[in-house]
């Protein structure tokens, strides 16, 4: 919950929060804080706060924040009850769904030298069927992708090494909150349980949480082994496991690797649980057919599974049309339609680009939504934008590897593939098990080959395929490396699986394709080398 303080006034505090749902949680931690601390004292000694919440353009004026967007929170906070939190609507659609708590709908609210009047919610007070996460109580149901990290365990381990320990607990909380919907239980909370018997079933009800993540670090002689597992907090059932062995480096840069790594593969798996449950729900939200898209997306590159996801994020903006994460998930499905092999690509990029431009206005610092904007340029001409882009939603979440792999590709289009490798490789160091590692090994094959390196650039696509062998694309760069290399019995065998998921692929289609990417003399040069390979391999003319 990081928030800062841009002022005090009187008996007042104005702070400024980097997304809303950190805002409302630490609202929500505030007054469960003054709750306890009131209890038992006197009613004419008790201090009581009121808190106004609202999402809105601000004017920076040296240290001090200025504009309606403060304006608003602070006519909320006069309208919110002693010891309540008053949002505005537009706060609540962005953390509805988001925060263990529900809200009253307190109607539209005509509010002191504000133009237009304003729709107003409330958080339910305890007691009201909704919980401020306190221990020992539970709302209606736990939030979708809710979860504690448990604080690791030091096995054998000195103070030196407790350190490095917490500091992974800590470091993974942080980064699993950046992750789209995630609802996490704060580090104080969850170091209470240091050191003491783990029930997942008893912390998945006083946390009201739905999974629960333990681990391990363990050091011996010149190793640390990392070992963590993802339990499911309603049933106690093991979901994932993963264990890291590496020698022993430099403690901060080894963390700094272990928690992305982490992060970014239960990232994967946390969609994949709530796809799962979505799937047994008789009357799914929009958050469970946004769970239902990215699992089908992520499952490979191919039109059908992409087609697939789109409706589920179509499902979810009928359902709630301002939802941020639908409207990324269908800017997403649609600039991956772009670039494959259909008809409509340049449609599917502008709608995508519409999109993606529509959540920044609502969501500047929306990590997804940058890298969505930065791919639709890097395939439309205007690669070193989309580098920008990317680069940008890595300022906002470090982990987001895709935006590695994207810049690498980038590269490829402005004729500088020799420079792929060290962007990917990044990526696939970050998270070497990704759902999309298959696409970056891929990439590089891609690289090798306008590099007149065939023999690499079969191997690489080899091994994306192996990683993920539904990346239609993926098989015809391979028929034409290895048609290039003399292996026509190999590259036709290419050609025929690729054709089985993608039977619309065709040379003049692809030509198409690529000519609308780049301008860039050497990229499309290689991109006719590469055509001539398809064309031994026996690729349809189209």
């Amino acid at each position: 919950m990081a928030g800062g303080i841009v002022k005090t006034t009187g008996d007042g505090i104005l702070l400024e929060f980097p997304s809303v749902v950190d805002a409302v949680e630490c609202a929500v931690a505030v007054q469960a804080a003054m709750a306890e601390r009131n209890d038992g004292v006197p009613e004419d000694r008790r201090m009581l706060f009121r808190i106004g919440i609202n999402l809105g353009d601000i004017l920076i004026q040296g240290d001090d924040i200025l504009g309606d967007g403060v304006n608003i929170a602070a006519r909320l906070e006069g309208i919110a009850k002693p010891g309540g939190i008053c949002i505005s609507a537009s706060a609540h659609d962005q953390v509805r769904g988001k925060v263990a708590v529900e809200f009253t709908d307190l109607g539209e609210q005509e509010l002191k030298n504000i133009a237009r009047p304003v729709r107003a919610y409330a958080v339910v007070p305890e007691g009201s069927g909704a919980v401020m996460h306190k221990a020992g109580r539970r709302s209606l149901s736990a939030p979708h992708l809710s979860i504690v990290v448990l604080p690791f365990a030091n096995v054998g381990g000195g103070p030196e090494q407790d350190y490095f320990v917490d500091g992974v607990t800590e470091s993974l909380t942080t980064d699993l909150s950046r992750l789209s919907g995630s609802f996490v239980i704060a580090r104080n909370t969850a170091f209470s349980y240091k050191g003491k018997a783990i029930d997942a079933k008893q912390i998945g009800r006083e946390l009201n949480v739905r999974y629960v993540l333990e681990g391990s670090v363990q050091r011996g002689g010149n190793r640390i082994r990392v070992n963590v597992q993802l339990i499911d907090a309603e049933t106690a059932d093991h979901l994932w496991a993963e264990r890291f062995d590496k020698p022993v480096a430099d403690l901060f840069d080894m963390q700094d690797e272990i928690v992305s790594r982490l992060a970014n593969a239960l990232d994967a798996q946390l969609i994949s649980a709530e796809a799962r449950r979505a799937e047994r729900s008789l009357h799914p939200d929009a958050i469970d057919l946004i769970f239902q898209g990215r699992a089908w997306f992520y499952r490979g590159l191919t039109p059908d599974h992409i087609v697939k996801a789109r409706g589920f994020f179509e499902q979810a903006v009928a359902l709630d049309p301002g939802n941020i994460e639908a409207m990324v998930g269908l800017a997403w499905v649609d600039g991956a339609l772009g670039t494959a092999m259909t008809d409509d690509w340049s449609a599917r990029f502008a709608a995508a680009e519409a999109t993606s431009i529509k959540v920044l206005s609502l969501a500047p610092n929306h990590a997804a939504a940058h890298m969505v904007l930065g791919l639709v340029q890097m395939f439309t001409k205007r690669a070193a934008q989309g580098i920008a882009e990317c680069e940008q939603a890595l300022a906002l979440e470090h982990n987001f590897t895709f935006a590695h792999g994207l810049i690498g590709y980038a590269k490829i289009l402005l004729g500088r593939a020799e420079e792929t490798e060290a962007h990917i490789n990044e990526a696939l160091r970050l998270s070497p098990r990704d759902t999309f590692a298959y696409t970056w090994m891929v990439w590089i094959g891609i690289a090798k080959g306008h590099l007149n390196r065939d023999t690499e650039a079969v191997a690489w696509l080899r091994r994306g395929l192996e990683a993920n062998r539904n990346y239609s694309n993926a098989h015809f760069y391979l028929a034409a490396a290895q048609a290039l290399l003399g292996e026509l019995d190999q590259a036709r065998a290419a050609v025929q699986a690729g054709l089985a998921l993608d039977p619309n692929f065709t040379i003049r289609r692809w030509r198409g394709s690529f000519k609308a990417r780049s301008d860039s003399p050497i990229f499309l040069a290689a991109c006719e080398r590469n055509i001539e390979g398809m064309r031994l391999a026996g690729v349809p003319e189209g």
